[in-house]
């Protein structure tokens, strides 16, 4: 049997974590706790509709690192709008918000391996290096 990507490793962690209704929400705690700058950039979220766009985006920077047109389409336009023309997210942020994550998967993610952590260091590390690319 074929040993699992980094994707794989990632796309079932990521269902693991998503199968809990708490997980989105307690990323978005974490992550605006960690930063003012960052909360007062998100005091204006609906954030029911971008706990759903975060769940999205996910499952597409998966796609995206795999070299999957689609998913490297939509990796372009997120990171245009994200760009100093539009949210003006700088790159200095983007810590902010990998740390989160990483550390909001390792909270719900029963399965938690070193091999899980590599993998979603390596999919959100090539979104994050995109975004700070294209700034």
């Amino acid at each position: 049997m074929a040993e699992a990507t980094s994707k794989d490793l990632f796309l079932a962690s990521l269902e693991r974590c998503s199968a809990n209704a708490e997980f989105i929400p307690a990323f978005y705690k974490r992550f605006l706790a960690s930063s003012e700058e960052i909360s007062i950039k998100f005091r204006f979220t609906n954030f029911e509709k971008q706990n759903a766009m975060l769940l999205n985006s996910l499952r597409m920077s998966a796609g995206a690192t795999s070299g999957s047109p689609e998913a490297l389409q939509e990796l372009k336009a997120r990171a245009l709008s994200h760009d100093r023309d539009h949210l003006d997210i700088k790159p200095e942020l983007y810590h902010f918000w990998l740390d989160a994550a990483i550390a909001t998967v390792e909270e719900f993610d029963d399965n938690w391996t070193e091999e899980v952590a590599a993998a979603w260091e390596k999919i959100l590390g090539f979104v994050v290096e995109y975004f700070k690319r294209r700034y």
